[in-house]
């Protein structure tokens, strides 16, 4: 499928963006920064005009690092998380070991989910350090919320990356895990070089040490998937997140105590 949607005949490429929307829904090309694409995967890693995502600019606030539907969240159970009712997950099993386990432990966590047709990049949440990504293969489950009640532990199996950021001027910490799903897989990181796939074994250790401002694009999804934001216990989820609410990209996620 990631072969196919990078295929850029006009004919194929039309045909192939017109069924995604049949089957998507509203693509919301009209926040796009372009109106034409190359390919359906171009379509699918659109950027969006400036303005298109407003941020939340208070300093204690860290917002949605991309757009999602609101899954399970909520503080962090010394060092375990709900993916779905009666199913739980280790942070050590999601990072893929103990090493930045005890910066969270404690902390809240909120797992977004994108679906196809939604803006498939992701930001920095706050002004930050990008010290270490974690890149680890696996899987490629579906991530919806059927699945997520049949297969334990799922995002521990799939493709994911874990991004580590320390907080600028705290001394708090975030995590951002993209896991990656069915179809296309694989996750691209902005400040990587080369390209992040199931063919990269992992766990791989990545060493970074990049600045970002809240807002600066750290990478995309190649396709729809899951985006689990994890704080340490100096954060807390924002009052007004719910269960199965959308968010978007720059709205209020996290709070500063």
């Amino acid at each position: 499928m990631g072969w196919f949607s990078r295929i850029e005949r006009p004919l194929i490429r039309d045909l192939s963006i017109a069924t995604f929307a049949l089957f998507a829904g509203d693509l919301q090309l009209r926040e796009a920064e372009k109106t034409a694409f190359a390919s359906l995967h171009d379509c699918f890693v659109r950027k969006l005009k400036d303005g298109a995502r407003p941020l939340d600019q208070r300093p204690r606030i860290l917002v949605s690092p991309c757009d999602g539907i609101v899954g399970a969240f909520g503080a962090l159970e010394g060092t375990e998380m709900l993916q779905a009712k009666g199913s739980r997950y280790s942070l050590e099993d999601l990072l893929g070991g103990r090493q930045s386990v005890e910066r969270y432990r404690g902390g809240s966590y909120v797992t977004l989910r994108l679906t196809a047709n939604m803006y498939h990049r992701f930001h920095a949440p706050c002004d930050c350090r990008v010290g270490e990504a974690t890149y680890i293969s696996g899987d490629t489950w579906n991530v919806n919320p059927v699945t997520l009640q049949r297969i334990t532990r799922l995002y521990c199996k799939n493709e994911r990356v874990a991004i580590h950021a320390d907080i600028d001027g705290t001394g708090g910490a975030v995590a951002l895990v993209a896991v990656a799903a069915i179809l296309v897989a694989s996750v691209h990181l902005s400040f990587v070089d080369g390209p992040l796939n199931l063919a990269y074994r992992g766990p791989n250790h990545i060493a970074c040490g990049r600045s970002f401002r809240k807002g600066d694009e750290l990478g995309y999804f190649h396709h729809g998937s899951t985006m689990i934001v994890i704080g340490g216990n100096h954060l807390e989820v924002c009052e007004h997140v719910r269960s199965g609410d959308i968010i978007r990209m720059g709205d209020p996620l996290l709070r500063m105590r």
